[in-house]
């Protein structure tokens, strides 16, 4: 990202009564809402779909979704270049247009190759319009309510399930899967490409700001100064970056293994999948209060510290699981669960930011997200083998606890969050 080149034309007023930064940041949240809600969280209603009306196996129907996973987080490192050089408007565009297409053609899909290069594409365009180019932009336009910002923005994620799920299921169940994505297509390009072409912005440098609305930073000669921050090549050798990268490997391959094996753990254990669907939903809406919580308190608690709890409480929810069989005891679990969910995904864009500043910014979270995006995909996998191995969801739980107390160990093992860049800035002095 060249943010010392002189400024675009601004189509929106530099100064205001509300600094834009928040009117970006609405801009992605309602991004987010929509392309997570149609793309995310609709893999499961799609796998239910192709399996009853496409005819496809369960194994194979579960395999294309690994495939998403590995398919987005390979082109993340393609979008966070593309970020890095381009405006990100455009990139947030073809995802969704990309998106979009795939999404209208599910009810088209009727052999195996069709079925994986389904969820080949859908990986790329989710690739290209969700959490790498909005959490990019967010970190670009704060610096001191950076924490606060990018936990209002990436509530959508958690909105998108609450929203879109139940009218994707409806409208298939409805209309039937060829009807109801060409609908659900339309929606995605609607509900992301107005948005993100008309208030979206690359950064505060590109219309004459700074981040938080400070007076803008120049040179002696007045030119805007670049975004301070390490090099992608030092990130990428540092200690806090594996070992930080290491710990999201643990912790999100198990929180994906349980999001996708929640509804059926409690459904089994209660017998009644209606109250496997309200624990389902308390905890989307646990994860929403969780990350909105959480931008307030780290703006007074050091990141590191509150990402070792985060780590805690998800481990003591996976232990719930693993022995609790009443309905409340499961619905105190999927509670703390769901907090520990929103605040994941928070944190990993955050914790970025603050190692390593804005300077490399998107290829560095776009490597940390590819190797993260692609443990996800072992996630479901596992608690499924372990689930047969055992003869239940004892067993898997426990696993996926051990797996977030590794993350702990990883994350406390990675050093200061800010010991790369304290070292650039005292090499610079010296």
């Amino acid at each position: 990202m060249d943010a010392g080149t002189a400024p675009e034309m601004p189509r929106v007023p530099p100064r205001g009564p509300v600094f834009y930064g928040w009117y970006v940041v609405a801009a992605v949240f309602i991004i987010h809402t929509v392309s997570c809600g149609l793309i995310f969280y609709n893999l499961s209603i799609f796998l239910k779909a192709f399996v009853a009306e496409g005819g496809f196996s369960v194994s194979a129907a579960s395999n294309a979704t690994a495939i998403f996973f590995v398919s987005s987080g390979i082109t993340g490192l393609a979008v966070g270049w593309l970020l890095d050089r381009y405006d990100p408007r455009w990139v947030v565009t073809a995802g969704a247009l990309i998106s979009a297409s795939v999404l209208a053609s599910a009810g088209h899909v009727t052999s195996l190759w069709q079925l994986y290069g389904f969820y080949v594409l859908f990986g790329m365009g989710n690739a290209a319009v969700a959490v790498i180019p909005g959490m990019t932009i967010v970190a670009r336009w704060f610096n001191r309510q950076r924490s606060k910002a990018i936990a209002y923005a990436s509530t959508g994620l958690s909105l998108g399930g609450i929203i879109f799920t139940p009218l994707s299921a409806g409208l298939i169940e409805r209309y039937g899967l060829m009807d109801a994505a060409s609908w659900l297509g339309l929606i995605l390009v609607l509900g992301v490409v107005p948005v993100a072409l008309v208030i979206l912005r690359a950064s505060p440098e590109a219309i004459g700001q700074s981040p938080d609305g400070d007076p803008p930073r120049r040179s002696a000669d007045g030119s805007l100064l670049p975004p301070d921050g390490v090099s992608f090549e030092q990130a990428m050798r540092s200690r806090f970056f594996l070992l930080c990268t290491g710990a999201f490997v643990f912790s999100m391959m198990a929180q994906v293994g349980s999001l996708a094996h929640q509804f059926r753990l409690v459904a089994t254990r209660t017998g009644d999948d209606h109250i496997a669907a309200l624990a389902v939903s308390v905890m989307a809406a646990a994860s929403i209060a969780g990350r909105l919580i959480g931008g307030v308190l780290l703006s007074r608690i050091p990141s590191k510290t509150y990402l070792s709890a985060i780590f805690v409480l998800q481990a003591l929810s996976f232990l719930l699981f693993a022995f609790v069989e009443g309905i409340v005891g499961l619905f105190i679990a999927s509670v703390i669960f769901g907090t520990t969910v929103g605040n994941m995904q928070m944190m990993q864009p955050l914790i970025v930011a603050e190692a390593f500043g804005l300077k490399a910014y998107a290829r560095i979270l776009s490597v940390s997200q590819m190797i993260t995006t692609c443990a996800n995909a072992a996630g479901p996998a596992l608690l499924g083998f372990l689930y047969v191995v055992a003869n239940g969801y004892q067993l898997a739980y426990l696993t996926i606890t051990l797996s977030s107390v590794l993350g702990f160990a990883c994350l406390y093992a990675a050093g200061p969050v800010r010991a790369v860049l304290e070292a650039q800035e005292k090499q610079t002095q010296g």
